[in-house]
């Protein structure tokens, strides 16, 4: 079932994600994280994750998040900031407060393979 409206042509996932990025890159708390990275892979990456994970027709056959987080010593506080900005970028696009939560769920079991600190 499609959680994000404009699945189809995936324009309600790069909008999430451009906002979601924007938020990264100016929170305080976890910019430095994204600014080592190449953020047009990030980009990319969490744009086929993002609508994969919101059932649309992506599949994404990136790096494992336990592997693509390895090294970076993330904390429960980095994911928690992560997971705040998506919230407030998801708010920003229009997204309904249920269908954020019902995509929140879908993501919530990252987690475990994010924060090794």
């Amino acid at each position: 079932r499609h959680l994000v409206p404009d699945i189809e042509d995936l324009r309600g996932i790069d909008r999430i994600v451009e906002a979601s990025v924007e938020n990264y890159l100016a929170d305080p708390r976890i910019k430095a994280v994204f600014e080592e990275s190449n953020m047009d892979r990030v980009r990319a990456q969490f744009k086929i994750q993002f609508c994969q994970i919101a059932g649309g027709p992506c599949q994404y056959t990136g790096h494992g998040m336990a592997e693509a987080h390895k090294g970076l010593h993330l904390t429960n506080a980095d994911f928690n900031a992560v997971v705040e900005d998506l919230q407030d970028a998801m708010d920003k696009v229009g997204l309904p407060f249920a269908t954020q939560n019902r995509f929140l769920a879908r993501l919530a079991p990252m987690q475990r393979h994010v924060v090794t600190k």
